[in-house]
């Protein structure tokens, strides 16, 4: 379990993050055409997993933009956004922001993700979504980097997390 906080006061997660060097748990995760997808499906691509509550909020949307436009200058990576917002709030939202360079991801279904990665959210007001949080994986699934944001309400570090890919 981490402790992280929400404005300040403390909220608690699942577990913790899977650990650098660990091989990266597998997940289902619905697209925004309701198929799926699996970690299996992205094997020999570095991956980005940029893990957020809601689309909706601002610092969460700050993410997708921001991991969009460093996403277009990556090679052989490809950028995932998973929250449990809904397949289709994912889609209204890079639609209208003309977002093409990640790839959005839903846990709605089971939440399976969340609790295999140790970042489903377990009290307070934000409960059952995804704390922030970003996992970077090698071509073969190996976690390089992980981030579990503290305040939900900060940004992750970018250049951290880009870092690792080289």
């Amino acid at each position: 379990m981490a402790s992280i906080t929400l404005k300040g006061n403390t909220i608690h997660t699942s577990a913790t993050l899977p650990a650098v060097g660990q091989k990266a748990p597998d997940f289902e995760l619905v697209n925004t055409d309701l198929s799926t997808s699996k970690l299996s499906d992205y094997s020999g691509s570095k991956v980005v997993l940029n893990i957020f509550p809601s689309i909706d909020t601002g610092i969460c949307a700050a993410s997708v933009r921001e991991f969009n436009k460093e996403a277009s200058n990556l090679s052989n990576t490809k950028v995932l956004c998973i929250s449990r917002d809904l397949p289709f709030a994912q889609a209204r939202f890079c639609g209208a922001e003309g977002l093409e360079n990640v790839i959005s991801h839903s846990d709605f279904k089971t939440g399976a993700f969340g609790k295999d990665y140790g970042l489903e959210i377990t009290d307070g007001p934000m409960q059952g979504l995804h704390s922030r949080a970003v996992v970077v994986l090698d071509e073969n699934g190996v976690v390089l980097y992980t981030e579990q944001v503290p305040e939900i309400v900060q940004e992750p570090n970018y250049s951290a997390a880009l870092s690792a890919l080289s």
